[in-house]
């Protein structure tokens, strides 16, 4: 299942790399959002670190979105997704080749959107820095897991609804999406305190560490047992 995975992987990511408009959009959408909440501050005021921690996440998760959309397109047409479906690979190498695709290139998003929400906030970079990474990390991990899930059932739900285009794929997706990721969402808002307040400790965080913990294993032990049905009854 992994080889396949990592198989899968590459060529998502080398296929998006070669066409660059779905990172790119992503990009554009979450430096905007970043930039739009930044007027919202007087000149000289700063931004509080819970503040800054929750326009990076709704940032992050726009950008989720756009991603997985655009991962799943890629078998949309000329009959790829059957051919993908008739390979001698598990439907969980599917799932979980998407996953690291989207976790690689929304963590390369995010290299983009930390330095822009410091620069655009008025946030430092005086927190715990390897510490508030690895937070992250564990709730990037959930948000790719649950991401990959909903991206191949919001695509086959455009399908046949009637191939509405990507608005209808993505608002699909978002409907899905948002209600699910709140609690690791909120918990990596809560958690992002760790990256920018100077006074923060990462013992001071436990309950949230445990619940990003509990969501990365929900959707990661729910895209193994449920993606396979997913994504061979889309049609």
């Amino acid at each position: 299942m992994l080889k396949g995975a990592l198989i899968l992987c590459r060529k998502d990511l080398a296929l998006l790399a070669g066409r660059g408009g779905g990172l790119v959009q992503a990009l554009l959408l979450g430096l905007l959002l970043i930039f739009i909440f930044s007027l919202t501050r007087g000149p000289g005021e700063a931004v509080s670190p819970q503040a800054a921690a929750a326009i990076f996440w709704i940032s992050s998760l726009f950008c989720q979105v756009l991603l997985f959309t655009a991962l799943y397109a890629l078998e949309e047409s000329d009959g790829q997704r059957q051919a993908l479906l008739l390979a001698p690979l598990p439907g969980q190498s599917v799932w979980l080749g998407k996953a690291l695709a989207g976790l690689t290139l929304l963590g390369l998003a995010q290299l983009v959107f930390l330095p822009a929400s410091v620069i655009f906030l008025g946030q430092g970079m005086s927190g715990s820095i390897p510490g508030g990474l690895a937070l992250i990390l564990l709730t990037d991990l959930g948000l790719a897991a649950l991401g990959s899930m909903l991206g191949a059932l919001a695509q086959g739900g455009a399908n046949q609804a009637g191939r509405n285009g990507p608005a209808a794929r993505e608002s699909l997706f978002s409907i899905l999406a948002f209600p699910l990721l709140l609690p690791l969402l909120l918990a990596g808002i809560r958690t992002g305190a760790a990256l920018f307040a100077p006074a923060a400790g990462l013992e001071d965080y436990g309950d949230w560490v445990r619940l990003i913990l509990a969501c990365d294993a929900v959707f990661s032990g729910a895209g193994l047992l449920l993606f396979g049905f997913i994504y061979d009854s889309r049609e």
